[in-house]
């Protein structure tokens, strides 16, 4: 599809003037008037949960039992998988009801070195379609298909019976402008490497009741990395570094079913737009003798990566309230009949301040022998909502070498 806009310059200028756009806009949340103070990242893509099990969830992934698609939510359940090694392809059309050639695909591996050890890996690739670049007179001056990915690479260990930790490194590319000039600046596309650390805790089984219950523990930081620049004169902008925590709850009801409870917890861990001082009369941010904006609340952006991290912790403008709104929740349900067909549902919820991300998901598995499918639904509950009807879809393989040089069933997750 040939979209006639100047979507790069679109895009480049998103970067530089969102956070001072969108902390002037009123919303309400709850019934209380709050500040429209949105969290805005290069490389957004990064954060997309890119299979369907956990999409089936509300996006839950930091604790629930290990899966081929661990890469994303956290590596170190790669060293819990009993198989010897799998891989999966997942693939998304994002932003359907928007646009017809936005596509999301991910494609991710594991192999277990012994009983301990694993090494993973994947490429997470997001295609924005077909751009047609158009000058102010509006003639054409080029097509293009921007694109974004991602290659990331994983050790993950365990420590102990019940506990894993895990590394990821990653490389990130990002080419939206086909380096074209925008208002005199030459655009280049964008890189950065960045690096994961998590860690997994399983319990033993223990009694609910007359049912067995397991508990899992996950925790996950992710892309801690460096900044990210589109152009060398401009100022270079963070990745969605983000802190994912998650608790999971299975009980084996009989021999037959079992269920799993989830809760996760996100926070991005870069810093939060300051409440900038305008001119009462054009509007205009007031520039002080330094030649920095003037805040009237909040702690400046310009800051290097670990100090984000930490300011991201107690820089909101209005105080600890605000910290909390950026805290995103999800609830996620599985249910599993003797290790072949799964059913899932789930909840995602952001501030209406930061996002207003709020859906609930509906998903199916089925296992058979080594291979498996998945697929989830998102169905929004707020009006107007991009990610309406986003399906997504996602092929499994499990294998196990077994003496006789055959392949033993994949386990049910």
């Amino acid at each position: 599809m040939k979209k006639h806009v100047r979507f790069s310059i679109v895009l480049f200028a998103m970067l530089s003037i969102a956070t001072q756009i969108k902390a002037q806009t009123a919303t309400t949340l709850t019934g209380q008037e709050v500040r429209l103070n949105t969290i805005t990242t290069s490389v957004p893509f990064l954060s997309i949960g890119p299979d369907s099990r956990a999409g089936g969830m509300g996006d839950c992934g930091a604790a629930s039992s290990p899966d081929v698609n661990s890469m994303h939510w956290n590596a170190s359940k790669y060293a819990f998988m009993d198989r010897k090694f799998g891989f999966a392809l997942n693939y998304t059309p994002w932003l359907r009801r928007l646009v017809p050639d936005i596509n999301f695909s991910y494609l991710t591996g594991y192999y277990k070195l012994d009983k301990n050890q694993a090494l993973a890996g994947s490429l997470r690739y997001f295609s924005l379609g077909d751009i047609t670049f158009t000058d102010i007179n509006g003639n054409t001056i080029g097509q293009f298909r921007p694109n974004e990915f991602s290659l990331d690479f994983a050790y993950s260990r365990k420590l102990s019976d019940k506990f894993s930790t895990a590394l990821t490194l990653k490389y990130i590319y990002s080419n939206l402008t086909s380096n074209i000039n925008v208002a005199g600046a030459n655009t280049k596309p964008g890189q950065a490497v960045a690096a994961d650390i998590s860690a997994f805790y399983k319990s033993d089984e223990f009694k609910l009741g007359t049912k067995k219950g397991f508990y899992n523990f996950g925790l996950n930081i992710s892309n801690v990395g460096s900044k990210i620049s589109y152009s060398e004169s401009a100022v270079r902008d963070f990745i969605p570094q983000n802190l994912r925590i998650g608790n999971n709850l299975t009980i084996e009801l009989d021999d037959y079913n079992k269920i799993s409870m989830m809760v996760d917890f996100n926070k991005l861990l870069v810093p939060t737009p300051p409440d900038i001082a305008r001119d009462s009369v054009t509007g205009a941010p007031v520039i002080g003798a330094d030649g920095n904006y003037v805040l009237r609340a909040g702690k400046t952006t310009n800051v290097g990566t670990m100090q984000g991290m930490v300011q991201s912790f107690y820089d909101a403008p209005d105080g600890l309230a605000e910290e909390f709104r950026e805290v995103m929740w999800a609830f996620g349900f599985e249910y599993w009949y003797d290790n072949l067909f799964a059913f899932r549902t789930g909840y995602f919820h952001e501030a209406a301040s930061k996002g207003n991300r709020q859906y609930f998901n509906i998903g199916a598995g089925l296992r058979y022998n080594v291979f498996g499918i998945d697929f989830a639904y998102l169905i929004p509950t707020v009006q107007q909502n991009p990610l309406q009807n986003t399906l997504r879809f996602t092929l499994t393989f499990n294998f196990d070498a077994s003496q006789g040089g055959g392949v033993k069933s994949a386990p049910a997750n």
